[in-house]
């Protein structure tokens, strides 16, 4: 008889035998309940489907921002007005606000219309995806447009530089695509 070798009973074997199968299967379960911890969801973080880009300035967010423009050939020319469109938010329930200017490195930008961004309102510039909007207050909102006439060539697929300034938020500079949009776009008369 070998005095090293310990004979288990049959019985005490298959229990260490499962014992050791329900610690496996714990051990599993816990590592595969832990893979999606502290993960989150696509959908979580998924951004609106607008065509322009977008900014927040302390509370003014700036949103769907992009220029209105049907490119017939290569690039855009110098001399074309082109619409800047976009929508600015005031997240302010109490802070009234108001647009003093926007600047870009592709022409100069004019800004008609009422520019004040009232406390919790919007304020509108140029066309919204697929409506038209009248320049000219509507209950919290108003509504202005904004023209750049271009000093270089410009073509679609390409980000220009814009910067936007705001009496109480300061400024932001963004990116801006262009748009030809799905709603009817008028031509400005070059």
């Amino acid at each position: 008889m070998n005095r090293f070798k310990i004979s288990l009973p049959i019985r005490l074997r298959a229990l260490a035998a499962r014992v050791v199968l329900v610690g496996l299967v714990a051990l599993i379960a816990s590592l595969l309940s832990g893979c999606g911890a502290g993960q989150i969801s696509q959908t979580a973080t998924q951004e609106p489907a607008v065509n322009g880009n977008r900014v927040t300035i302390q509370n003014v967010a700036l949103r769907d921002i992009r220029l209105q423009a049907v490119q017939t050939g290569d690039f855009l020319r110098p001399g074309k007005p082109v619409d800047l469109a976009l929508v600015a938010v005031n997240q302010s329930p109490d802070v009234a606000d108001k647009l003093i200017g926007v600047t870009t490195d592709i022409g100069k930008v004019t800004v008609f219309g009422d520019l004040r961004l009232p406390a919790g309102g919007m304020l509108f510039i140029g066309v919204p995806q697929g409506h038209y909007v009248a320049a000219g207050p509507v209950d919290s909102n108003t509504a202005a447009k904004a023209v750049v006439v271009l000093t270089k060539p410009i073509s679609n697929g390409l980000l220009y530089n814009f910067t936007f300034d705001f009496e109480k938020a300061g400024k932001a500079t963004v990116q801006v695509p262009i748009s030809a949009g799905s709603s009817p776009h008028h031509e400005h008369a070059a």
